[in-house]
């Protein structure tokens, strides 16, 4: 059961690993000054954004009311994940149209431009800022949460498939981090490249992700009926 709760989770976090955004932020903190102290702060906040909501839903999932009957339709749970769904479709939508036309740079924000002053607690916060408060993130968490509290598994297999949704999500900024303590001189060139190659497709990856996590909750959504 355990296997099986995790393996549909799994998916879910890959519209949280793969945020262009986020990981050229981490990039550009690898590539400053202060990347020793930046890149852990960045990834301290990360981990917390992403761990609060995902624990929160679970806890929800949880508390909802079971199936009345052991094979009969989870008309509670099947709403839900409509619902968030249909949330996942309409922010692929937004993504792809706010996507830059041909030719055109993309418009980064401006705190970008600031990240080589950062300390580590600036690095901190905005690792909190770019995870907790985003709704693609918290819809995710929702959806995760939704089904692994909703498994009615034992705490110690609800707190694993828990840890590992949540080392899955954060490992895009986790697995850079690591590597530049490791061995910073031979990644600052791919570094750069990629950074470039992920803003300008920032919107294009995130709407083909969230397209495809919305069709697998609806799937989802129709197999509880």
């Amino acid at each position: 059961m355990l296997g099986q709760i995790i393996g549909e989770v799994l998916p879910l976090t890959l519209a949280i690993a793969i945020s262009p955004l986020t990981i050229v932020a981490v990039i550009l903190m690898l590539l400053s000054p202060n990347a020793r102290s930046t890149g852990p702060g960045f990834l301290i906040g990360w981990a917390f954004g992403v761990a609060v909501p995902v624990v929160v839903f679970v806890f929800i999932g949880g508390a909802l009311p079971p199936k009345a009957e052991a094979n009969g339709p989870d008309v509670v749970r099947a709403i839900i994940q409509f619902v968030l769904a249909a949330l996942l479709l309409l922010l692929a939508v937004k993504q792809w149209r706010g996507r830059p036309t041909p030719g055109s740079e993309p418009v980064l924000p401006k705190w970008m431009s600031a990240i080589n002053a950062f300390t580590f607690m600036r690095a901190l916060g905005l690792g909190v800022l770019l995870s907790l408060p985003r709704p693609k993130n918290l819809i995710l968490a929702a959806s995760a949460g939704i089904i692994i509290g909703g498994a009615n598994l034992p705490v110690g297999s609800t707190a694993t498939a828990t840890g590992v949704f949540i080392l899955c999500a954060i490992s895009t900024v986790l697995v850079p981090v690591i590597a530049y303590l490791l061995a910073a001189d031979r990644l600052r060139k791919p570094f750069e490249s990629f950074h470039e190659w992920l803003a300008r497709e920032n919107a294009v990856i995130t709407s083909v992700l969230l397209l495809v996590i919305s069709v697998l909750m609806l799937g989802k959504a129709i197999s509880s009926l």
